[in-house]
């Protein structure tokens, strides 16, 4: 399907600069453009792809002025990456989705299903597991007894998904994503580790992804919560009791100790770990490898192990690169200060 500038620009609410009879039917990034693509410019770094692209279509922010001429059409819009997002997006929504129980598939009698769902070959749906309208469980998942999925979500090969747990609405798991095992509870004996029973669930709200092998574990007692908007990437661990609020992002690898409370757009980088019983304010930005042990106010920036304000971390590492310096210079200086005692006492 190929769509022209001049469409494109209608949708996105944008601005042809050159031929908007220019057409376009693929994407791809600005220094691997070819004929009948449509890239994408956001970041300066890239700047000077644009010259000599050969994608047809170019977003760029209205901002932009060219040094020089530019054989692609471009297109001038507010922000070209949340405008390539839309343009992805509906090029998703456009393909054909599945629909179907397959006959290999295991579904409990008990269970509801909704309209149009898709269950592929040897998933497995428990007792009273109830699934909402279009959504989609691919091949060798499993929902447990009593869980709840929600409408329009999409579940990829691989999940887990224990019982009593909730899934929301328009959420997406990739594979290999476990929700609602046991949290970490153990309560040291004589013998070694008594097993503490979790009987509480995990409840992810709407419009959640959680990427590949990533660990949402069960409460204790309760409720494990990721409120609606949240964005998991792959292996990160949620421990039991936690809640993650509303638009947080956290990347590859981050751990989140038990009841640990974390607010509503929160960044997280890679590796990231969070001590348990503390509480994070809205809108904290945790640099990646940012160790974290207490309680952090909102609208903070933080970073390092221990982590603390992102300004004095930076102070402190540029301090640290010339320790070995300051230690000769300090070494040279007692030397003398000594000569200069023993001259003194003569």
């Amino acid at each position: 399907m190929e769509f022209s500038a001049k469409q494109i620009a209608a949708y996105l609410k944008g601005e042809v600069v050159g031929n908007e009879n220019a057409t376009v039917h693929t994407f791809a990034k600005i220094e691997e453009g070819v004929p009948g693509a449509i890239s994408f410019l956001s970041n300066p770094k890239y700047t000077s792809y644009i010259y000599d692209t050969r994608s047809s279509i170019v977003l760029v922010n209205r901002t932009f002025e060219p040094e020089h001429e530019v054989k692609a059409t471009l297109i001038k819009v507010d922000n070209a990456y949340e405008s390539l997002a839309q343009l992805l997006t509906l090029y998703e929504a456009s393909k054909p989705k599945k629909f179907g129980i397959d006959s290999l598939a295991f579904v409990a009698s008990t269970a509801t299903i909704g309209q149009n769902v898709y269950i592929g070959a040897f998933a497995y749906i428990g007792e009273n597991a109830v699934i909402g309208d279009n959504t989609q469980i691919y091949p060798h998942s499993f929902v447990g007894d009593n869980a709840k999925v929600g409408n329009d979500t999409l579940i990829y090969s691989s999940v887990n998904i224990y019982h009593d747990c909730r899934i929301g609405n328009n959420c997406i798991l990739h594979s290999g994503c476990v929700i609602g095992a046991d949290g970490f509870g153990f309560a040291p004996a004589k013998s070694g580790y008594d097993k503490i029973p979790q009987i509480g669930i995990v409840e992810i709200e709407d419009n959640v992804e959680i990427g590949a092998n990533t660990c949402v574990d069960r409460a204790t007692m309760g409720h494990t919560v990721v409120h609606s908007g949240t964005k998991l990437d792959n292996l990160i661990q949620i421990a039991h009791n936690d809640e993650i609020g509303s638009n947080t992002v956290m990347a590859a690898q981050c751990g989140i100790a038990g009841s640990t409370k974390i607010g509503s757009w929160c960044m997280f980088g890679g590796q990231v770990g969070v001590a348990g019983h503390i509480h994070i304010g809205d809108k904290v930005y945790c640099g990646a490898q940012a160790g974290i042990g207490s309680n952090v106010k909102s609208e903070q920036t933080i970073i390092g192990s221990p982590a603390y304000d992102a300004k004095g971390w930076m102070k402190s590492s540029a301090v640290f690169k010339r320790l070995p310096d300051m230690y000769s210079e300090l070494n040279a200086m007692r030397k003398e200060i000594n000569e200069l005692k023993e001259k003194l006492n003569k």
